[in-house]
């Protein structure tokens, strides 16, 4: 099947870009660009992951611009890259999983099938979206889940450990590996959901700015970098809370008798140290940093993904 051929089904009742399905993949090309194209945007986007980190540990909320000229003052430029090496050194493994369980999802489940269920074309889009977007980030947290325990403990009390080989040698004797999935279930339970969320809204929030126009040259790119932010803050706004008591339970540190206001224990202590300090509000800490990154982090991934696929097909009738 070509790229031409899936662009002509595809604009049978809305005129939405051709989507480029598993079977159609160079596979090789596929994971070798994209290594490459995101490990650059991880880079770009990695110094609002460590300010939204740090504010989500403070026992008094700072203010992120306050947060950033601090951290820029005492650790320079290198602060807001603590942790990065080995934050990259898992992007590249979990992003396969996260694509491979995403495409593979989509491409087995598919709009057609859904649809003969009874559900409406774009209410079939939405489920087929949202299962594969459940799925990839369930894979993903395997790789993920230990890269962000020794990356957030990096971001945070980097003056203990000598770089993320021996953050995860230190963590590993401390609490055995049970110590580097700290926080998995939370991770599922923030991120399954959230990705469900985020394809579902982008796929019903592309569908409507596509209804009734047919997409020409940059209008597309501008059209999903759109749908991907519309997505994000929604995503975001539903998610924060155990986001926040997810990363203070990863940064918890035995040795050192916990982070400040991150106690050291387990969930339950997490979120009776959380509510004490601030309430309700105290779980939105970083919420700004985090919608910002989630926004930035998914309009650059999914233009950047669209146009990799692009580039990864076997057949480049275009």
């Amino acid at each position: 099947m070509s790229l031409a051929m899936a662009e002509d089904d595809s604009a049978t009742k809305i005129h939405l870009p051709a989507d480029i399905n598993w079977e159609m993949l160079d596979k090789s090309k596929f994971f070798f660009l994209g290594a490459a194209l995101f490990s650059c945007v991880s880079g770009s986007l990695y110094p609002i992951v460590v300010l939204k980190t740090r504010q989500q540990v403070m026992i008094n909320a700072i203010p992120c611009f306050k947060m950033a000229s601090s951290i820029l003052r005492t650790e320079g430029y290198r602060g807001f890259y603590s942790g990065f090496g080995t934050s990259l050194m898992g992007t590249i493994p979990a992003r396969a999983l996260y694509t491979c369980a995403l495409e593979v999802t989509k491409s087995h489940l598919g709009n057609a099938g859904i649809s003969q269920l009874g559900f409406s074309d774009a209410s079939a889009s939405a489920i087929a979206n949202a299962a594969a977007g459940l799925s990839a980030a369930v894979a993903a947290q395997l790789v993920w889940t230990p890269v962000d325990v020794v990356s957030q403990r990096l971001m945070v009390h980097k003056n203990k450990y000598n770089g993320g080989i021996d953050a995860f040698r230190k963590i590993l004797y401390s609490d055995g590996v049970k110590g580097l999935y700290r926080g998995f279930g939370l991770s599922i339970l923030t991120y399954a959901p959230s990705n469900a969320l985020w394809w579902a809204s982008y796929s019903a929030a592309n569908r409507l700015i596509w209804s009734g126009c047919k997409p020409e040259g940059k209008q597309v790119v501008a059209a999903q970098g759109l749908s991907a932010a519309m997505a994000s803050g929604v995503s975001a706004l539903v998610t924060m809370p155990f986001d926040t008591i997810k990363t203070r339970l990863q940064v918890s540190d035995r040795e050192g008798g916990g982070l400040r206001g991150g106690g050291g224990g387990g969930l339950l202590e997490s979120m009776r140290s959380l509510v004490k300090e601030g309430g309700l509000g105290a779980c939105y800490r970083g919420l700004g940093p985090r919608w910002a990154s989630m926004s930035l982090s998914a309009t650059t991934m999914i233009t950047t993904y669209e146009f990799l696929k692009r580039l990864s097909t076997k057949d480049q009738d275009i």
